[in-house]
């Protein structure tokens, strides 16, 4: 299951950086996920609670939105949908294209962390 690396390195990425932010708290890992990047949702997310379980990220959230499979129809001359992962075709007229503009994303874009010396009383 590569899920669990993908996710343990989502957990050191977010160390890194939480201590090059000064050593906040993460609450929140936000990813972009295309249904082309090999990765399954619904085993990413429960190997990131694995991962995280007794660590410093215990109850850091995995946001995951997920991304279409868009191409670029050579017909139409536009982004458009594809009809399905395996019919990689224009949705709207059935042009197939091997143009892929989105779907193969396994992006981490953004992080939430605190500033845990702003709850600091002193």
């Amino acid at each position: 299951m590569h899920e669990l690396s993908i996710a343990m390195s989502l957990l050191d990425v977010a160390a890194e950086e939480a201590e090059r932010q000064g050593g906040g708290r993460v609450i929140a890992l936000h990813l972009k996920l295309g249904p082309l990047s090999g990765v399954v949702k619904e085993a990413l997310l429960s190997a990131f609670e694995l991962a995280r379980e007794g660590s410093e990220f215990e109850n850091t959230r995995l946001v995951i939105k997920e991304t279409p499979i868009l191409i670029l129809c050579p017909e139409c001359g536009e982004n458009r949908p594809a009809r399905s992962m395996q019919e990689i075709c224009c949705d709207l007229c059935g042009t197939p294209s091997m143009d892929i503009v989105s779907g193969r994303e396994l992006e981490l874009t953004a992080m939430e962390i605190t500033d845990e010396h702003a709850n600091a009383v002193g």
